[in-house]
C-alpha cells in the first residue's frame, strides 16, 4: 500500500478522534521497540501504525487498553 488514506482506516475505528488516538498510541509501541504487523519499508513509526489499521491487523480496544504506553507525550 503505498499511500494509507483516512478512509482505509475508517472501515476499523469509530470515528477520526479515535483513529487519532489510536494510530498515536501504537505509534508510540513501535517507536519503544513493539514488533510491526506489517513490513516497516522504511516509513515512520506513525505511517506503519495506519498501515497496520487500514489493514486490520491490529486491535483497537488492545491498543487503548495497553497501561503501559502513556496516552500522550511528556
Amino acid at each position: 500500500m503505498a499511500r494509507v488514506t483516512v478512509e482505509d482506516c475508517l472501515q476499523n475505528v469509530e470515528n477520526r478522534f479515535e483513529l487519532v488516538l489510536v494510530s498515536a498510541k501504537r505509534a508510540r509501541q513501535l517507536g519503544n521497540g513493539a514488533d510491526a504487523c506489517v513490513a516497516w519499508e522504511n516509513d515512520k513509526p506513525t505511517v506503519v501504525a495506519l498501515r497496520e489499521l487500514a489493514e486490520n491487523l491490529v486491535e483497537p480496544a488492545v491498543i487503548l487498553a495497553d497501561p503501559d504506553t502513556p496516552p500522550f507525550f511528556s
